[in-house]
């Protein structure tokens, strides 16, 4: 049976402009697990979360089916068998498997979703530069605006802190956003909130893929909004496989299963050595992250735009545009210059030596002409960064100026057989 929490408080309040789940009832009238989850859900959406869903950890619950742990959770040492976690090791962390190891004493765990589809729309690679201009990169979008990792914990916390005043039983709650062993997704899927894609992202009906999750954990027992008679929401996916088809890399050996080794993602931001040389000319002009198996997904075709101003693109002072950087301008910054340029962004995660291999692989994809203004400053400044004292930074440049070699030297063979042609003249006949 579901515990249930007497209110013996006469006076009702309001708890940061939110009427107070007390102020709805009268004296030592009983609140149950359900209200306070639906008050939890409401607090959440009031503070700026898309979804919000509550997924039980208690052993009896069944709302998973698996006695409280996730069933996905069996199939994690497969995969990391394979190796398809790469250098990740901490996705090895044992306890990634059951949440209830995380907090002694866990009960509940608390999901929610904020959308982060800033305009604009359906971009997979940055515009294309106009003859003569410089090349330009392409940011994944969930790093355009700021660090996702603050943003959400910081109203994580808050939501915390306003169950700690409506609430007036004892409990722990943590709050996690992409920082600990947790299965979010797997959970989000449980909570109610979407099904897990082919493409392995969580996708609802309604918002689409581009969402960010966070979690809480708590020792609170309460409602979960689905019970054991509700099935989780159903996999809509069909027989589409759009999101497989396009992925450059080939990251995905079959539905539903991704290897990290092969995904753009992971080379450019968890990758701390070099990037496969048989992968590079699959980067084209990524620097870091990739969207291509959620643009090409028709769950996003109408998927919301946010207008949230902390995941809008940043532009620096400089000009420096977080949608589509020029690539020379990222290859040139110092470890000072990126820190000062990235602060409190999640551009951070894939460090500066990271960033500028990554821009060297663009600028050997950019397919710059010879003849272009940008041909001479680039090799000019791969030559430089060739010769750097960075192993890593000077591998990756000087395979982006082989690159540059090659074509230029393709393009001057060309020339040479195909001599122009003199046009025949026509004369008109009267």
């Amino acid at each position: 049976m579901k515990s249930r929490m007497v209110v013996t408080s006469q006076t009702p309040r309001f708890v940061n402009g939110c009427v107070s789940l007390r102020a709805t009832l009268g004296h030592d009238d009983v609140v149950s697990v359900a209200d306070q989850t639906r008050w939890i859900r409401d607090r959440a959406l009031g503070l700026g979360f898309d979804l919000c869903g509550v997924v039980s950890l208690d052993a009896e619950s069944g709302s998973t089916d698996t006695g409280g742990i996730f069933a996905e959770a069996a199939h994690l040492p497969e995969w990391l068998a394979r190796g398809y976690a790469g250098e990740m090791r901490y996705l090895h962390d044992p306890r990634r498997a059951d949440p209830r190891s995380l907090l002694g004493g866990a009960r509940s765990l608390i999901v929610v979703a904020i959308n982060y589809n800033a305009a604009p729309k359906n971009a997979t690679a940055a515009p294309a530069a106009a003859e003569g201009k410089p090349p330009r990169g392409w940011i994944s979008r969930y790093a355009w605006g700021d660090d996702y990792h603050e943003v959400i914990l910081a109203r994580l916390k808050s939501l915390i802190a306003e169950m700690r005043v409506q609430f007036p039983e004892p409990f722990e709650a943590r709050a996690y956003v992409d920082t600990g062993p947790i299965l979010e997704r797997v959970a989000a899927k449980y909570a109610g909130l979407g099904w897990l894609a082919k493409n392995t992202c969580l996708i609802n009906s309604q918002l689409g893929s581009w969402l960010f999750l966070g979690v809480i954990i708590t020792t609170l027992s309460l409602e979960p909004t689905l019970t054991s008679r509700e099935a989780t929401p159903a996999d809509l996916c069909g027989t589409c496989t759009r999101c497989l088809d396009a992925c450059p890399t080939q990251a995905f050996p079959e539905p539903y299963v991704l290897d990290a080794r092969r995904c753009i993602s992971y080379l450019t931001i968890e990758l701390r050595t070099a990037i496969p040389e048989d992968l590079q000319l699959q980067l084209g002009n990524a620097v870091i992250g990739c969207d291509i198996c959620q643009d090409v997904c028709p769950w996003n075709r109408k998927a919301p735009v946010t207008h949230m101003a902390a995941f809008q693109p940043r532009e620096t002072d400089s000009g420096l545009s977080f949608l589509a950087p020029e690539l020379e301008s990222l290859a040139s910054l110092s470890q000072q210059e990126f820190s000062a340029v990235f602060r409190r962004s999640a551009v951070k995660r894939a460090k500066w030596r990271g960033l500028v291999r990554n821009a060297c692989v663009a600028l050997g994809n950019a397919e710059v002409a010879p003849d272009s203004p940008a041909y001479e400053r680039i090799v000019r400044l791969l030559g430089g960064l060739a010769a750097s004292d960075d192993a890593l930074i000077a591998e990756h440049a000087a395979w982006a100026l082989s690159r540059l070699s090659t074509a230029s030297d393709r393009q001057h063979r060309k020339s040479v057989a195909e001599p122009a042609v003199a046009k025949p003249q026509i004369s008109k006949s009267r």
